[in-house]
């Protein structure tokens, strides 16, 4: 439809007022789509996830001299230091908010497109059976944020401003349908939904900037004694955030006559930042960090920010494969500051630093890092040479006394669980003695020798000095026979809290055949619900707690309470739980009996 030529112009100049409307002190410009980057320079890496990020450079300042960053962290409470790296600024102050930022886009759609060439002649084309006409393109009208809040809104009010983490009113200027044309009659208000097609009958443009809200890192400065605020700054930051994780795995080599090859290697998993020539500092030790499920409100984050299943502290790799030495005991069982590389050059790709100890932590350093944010990368870390022993261990837990097992159908569990008891076998372990520069951390180790796969275990954390043991596999030319009898009953052997109880006697046998062609040392643990009386082969008798002794009772007590549906509640006020321990040697071809006598209380 066509305007009347002096009703157009007054669009036209109301429009134009609507877009050129001074900002005010509520609404700045919007920032430059182009934010400045701090680029990482060295990241230290804890096992369970955790780094601590140092970011340091030269970046462009604004006119005030302030710093804007787009790289907005998510650190850890209390872990965020920012600071002024050049000397001649002093860093006031850090904001974290919302700012509008102009983003230029590739246009997509007939609208964008006519936005993004204003003042441009076109060949217009309208729904219809209307010939096309020339136009030239005047403005696609918008109303601005500040129109959008009558004056006197209450808050609640489908016109109340939005305020958001950062205390920004995140409304951008509001578009409408109409697009106002010149023509040879005048300016032409025309609703885009008419617009068949347009033909640009000149060049036109193909991006078109908009604007957006982001989080940005505002670095106030001061500059005494200059005139002008210079045009970049010398700044930096760091924090610990989680995101950045390695894992350790080892690839231990035998020569079968006691010498043994390790390699390390680390596998990084980055969901964190972009990296690019930096210095990785990996850690081997047990971190504390009290607000770890905390986030700093420099973040803007109400909460930690969900990461991929390595991260996780659930997971496999999160507990077993973690720094704390308690939990990889436990896992067991159950089976700085240096120089950033130069600018320029060629990719060299990651490089072996050094290796030092800082405190209860160790740190091997890797340089020329390069990763992006949702890459993984596999880099070797060190090798060096141990000796090694074959060790063969036996270990055989307890079963709950005859009586208890009496009141108790069979099931599957309780099945199974006989079935390991009556066929016990000696597993066959290397034991390495490490006498390398480094420690020993917890992590998967694949085992070879002449070239094949033996097998794959777990090695446990061992200081220098210390000894590491490596299951490799079942000892099949060892066989275990176990013999137990009861050799005598008591009625009323003790009395408790006026319940009288029984004593009951047993005595046992272990016959262990070594058929190899050459001697073995044996190392065998026999628990027993009860106290043990003695053992010959000079075995060392002691009785355990059951509540924090994780060698054996507390797990074995636990298989079964569950698989008999709980012990008695009396039985722990008159009866034990000892543990048995031989270490010897037995011939090629002999056999070695280990006896041992225990008893038990019933009622």
């Amino acid at each position: 439809m066509n305007v009347p030529f002096a009703a157009a112009a007054a669009v036209a100049a109301l429009c134009s007022a609507a877009v050129t409307t001074p900002v005010s002190a509520q609404n700045p410009p919007p920032l430059p789509g182009a934010l400045a980057r701090m680029p990482v320079r060295e990241v230290t890496v804890f096992k369970d996830g955790h780094a601590f990020v140092l970011h340091e450079g030269r970046v462009a300042t604004a006119g005030d001299g302030t710093v804007v960053l787009d790289n907005l962290p998510n650190p850890v409470l209390g872990t965020f230091w920012p600071y002024s790296a050049g000397g001649k600024g002093q860093l006031l102050s850090v904001v974290a908010g919302r700012r509008r930022v102009s983003v230029e886009r590739t246009a997509l759609s007939l609208r964008e497109l006519l936005e993004a060439n204003v003042g441009a002649p076109v060949l217009v084309t309208e729904v219809g059976d209307k010939p096309p006409y020339q136009a030239t393109i005047v403005s696609v009208p918008t109303r601005p944020a500040v129109e959008l809040e009558p004056a006197g809104s209450a808050a609640g009010s489908e016109n109340a401003p939005r305020f958001v983490a950062g205390g920004a009113d995140e409304r951008l200027p509001q578009k409408g349908s109409l697009i106002l044309l010149k023509t040879a009659n005048g300016v032409k208000a025309l609703d885009m939904a008419r617009i068949q097609d347009v033909t640009f009958t000149e060049s036109s443009k193909a991006k078109l900037a908009g604007e957006e809200y982001r989080s940005v890192l505002t670095l106030k400065m001061d500059w005494p004694g200059a005139g002008a605020p210079p045009r970049a700054a010398d700044v930096g930051m760091m924090y610990l955030q989680k995101g950045l994780r390695w894992i350790p795995n080892y690839r231990v080599v035998i020569d079968g006559k006691g010498g043994a090859r390790v390699k390390l290697q680390a596998t990084l998993i980055n969901e964190l930042a972009d990296l690019e020539n930096v210095t990785a500092n990996l850690v081997i030790g047990v971190p504390t960090f009290a607000f770890k499920e905390t986030p700093d409100p420099i973040g803007l984050q109400d909460t930690v920010a969900q990461l991929g299943r390595f991260f996780q502290d659930g997971s496999r790799t999160g507990t077993s494969l973690s720094n704390g030495i308690m939990t990889q005991q436990v896992a067991r069982s159950g089976e700085y500051y240096g120089d950033a590389t130069t600018a320029g050059g060629a990719e060299t790709g990651p490089a072996i630093g050094s290796a030092d100890k800082n405190e209860d932590l160790f740190v091997f350093t890797v340089k020329n890092v390069s990763l992006k944010k949702g890459q993984r990368m596999v880099l070797p870390v060190t090798e060096f040479a141990v000796e090694y022993k074959d060790v063969y261990t036996l270990e055989l837990p307890f079963a709950p006394p005859r009586e208890a097992r009496a009141d108790h159908n069979n099931n599957q569990q309780q099945a199974e669980m006989a079935r390991l008891l009556a066929s016990p076998k000696v597993m066959h372990t290397i034991r390495l003695c490490n006498t390398s520069p480094y420690p020993i951390t917890t992590a998967p180790a694949l085992v070879l020798q002449n070239d094949r796969v033996l097998s794959q275990g777990m090695l446990t954390y061992a200081s220098r000095g210390a000894d590491a043991d490596l299951p490799l596999t079942a000892a099949v030319d060892i066989r275990v026979k176990k013999t137990d009898k009861e050799t005598q009953r008591t009625a009323d052997a003790m009395q408790w809290a006026d319940y009288k109880y029984a004593r009951v006697d047993l005595a046992g046998v272990l016959t262990l055949t070594n058929y190899k062609d050459q001697p073995v040392t044996i190392e065998v643990k026999r628990f027993v619900a009860g106290e043990a009386k003695g053992a010959t082969q000079n075995g060392d008798v002691e009785r355990i707690n059951t509540l924090e002794d994780g060698d054996g009772g507390g797990p074995t007590l636990a298989g079964w309470s569950a698989a008999y549906g709980g012990w008695p509640a009396w039985w722990n006020h008159v009866n034990t739980i000892s543990r048995i321990t031989w270490k010897m040697v037995i011939p090629p071809k002999k056999s070695a009996s280990l006896n041992y006598n225990w008893s038990y209380y019933w009622r």
